[in-house]
């Protein structure tokens, strides 16, 4: 046999077990799953899903191969549904005020029956039905799936420069910037303050400037800009509402998952979100501790005190309702959810 019938017969053999070759190999590639947040990496939410994805690659054995995109690299929260959508990134984790264009029912913290409430009887209402039912209107308006119970930012509350702010009526006639959304401002008015939206970045800016009076907040973001440099001196800790971050998958990737990586997922994020919304608790109230080094004065106002603000709340709860779109079912669910708390 000539070396040329040789090479030619090697060859074949080489093109017929290619394609069985090229098969192996992509299935033993490891499947790529970038996660996108807009926040820096000292954010205890970034903290808490650089945690998760290192713990799913390994858990996997290398099936899943995880990258973390942070400080808005990839995309901002207001614009991460259109990639998860479009398929440019396969996880994220946005807050719930910047789902509201696309799902007024995630504004549902902003109802009266909420304000001042505190974390067990939020969580009764984001890991209840109410929750529930905000999870299947994200997979069917945005596709992605909710991974998960949700991961708490902590309580928002009022924070100022100039105005001292020992009581409610400290905050009548003041400028108060807010996040954005038609039930915060609701809010800020109820109280007598005038809501302004400035974007986050350019917020120590504008307070030094005197743009607005104060903000509505959380101690952690407050203390990460160290907003102290630019003149915050004061805060009311009434704990209006509990910010919530939702974590989601893009229904075109979880939908290419095998059923064995697909529980995976699920179950290494319920496993671990208790430590994860312990491990947020713990950064606020370390965030208030170092407000207060900084020179920053504290109110509490007593529970009580709260308790009636909310009452005086709850007669236009319908109406809040009706002005931030809030479907008449949530409302239901959630006034069930908190129940005598209210």
């Amino acid at each position: 046999m000539t070396s040329r019938l040789i090479r030619r017969r090697a060859l074949g053999a080489a093109l017929l077990a290619a394609p069985a070759l090229l098969r192996a190999a992509r299935a033993e590639a490891p499947i790529r799953l970038r996660c996108s947040l807009d926040t820096a990496p000292s954010h205890g939410r970034n903290k808490s899903l650089a945690d998760y994805l290192q713990k799913l690659e390994a858990t996997s054995g290398g099936r899943i191969k995880t990258e973390l995109f942070q400080s808005g690299q990839l995309f901002s929260d207001l614009d991460v549904t259109k990639g998860l959508i479009q398929g440019q990134v396969e996880m994220a984790c946005p807050g719930t005020w910047t789902l509201t264009g696309f799902i007024p029912d995630c504004d549902m913290f902003q109802l009266p029956a909420l304000y001042g409430q505190p974390f067990e009887i939020a969580h009764k209402v984001v890991d209840g039905r109410a929750g529930a039912m905000v999870n299947g209107e994200i997979e069917k308006r945005l596709q992605s799936r909710v991974l998960g119970p949700w991961l708490d930012l902590g309580y928002q509350n009022w924070y100022s420069a100039a105005h001292k702010l020992t009581e409610y009526g400290d905050l009548k006639g003041l400028k108060i910037r807010n996040s954005g959304g038609a039930g915060v401002a609701w809010r800020t008015r109820f109280f007598g303050a005038i809501p302004n939206t400035t974007a986050w970045p350019n917020v120590p800016l504008a307070l030094s400037q005197g743009t607005f009076d104060g903000l509505i907040s959380t101690d952690e973001s407050v203390a990460s800009s160290k907003l102290w440099e630019a003149g915050v001196k004061y805060a009311f800790a009434d704990h209006q509402f509990i910010g919530e971050y939702i974590p989601l998958v893009a229904t075109r990737f979880w939908t290419t998952l095998p059923a064995d990586l697909q529980k995976l997922m699920s179950d290494l994020w319920a496993a671990n979100i208790v430590s994860y919304r312990g491990e947020m608790a713990a950064d606020q109230e370390a965030a208030r501790q170092a407000l207060i080094a900084h020179g920053v004065t504290y109110t509490v106002p007593p529970a009580a005190e709260v308790t009636a603000e909310r009452g005086t709340m709850l007669p236009d709860q319908d109406r809040v309702a009706r002005e931030i779109k809030i479907s008449p079912e949530i409302v239901r669910l959630v006034a069930e959810d908190v129940g005598a708390a209210a």
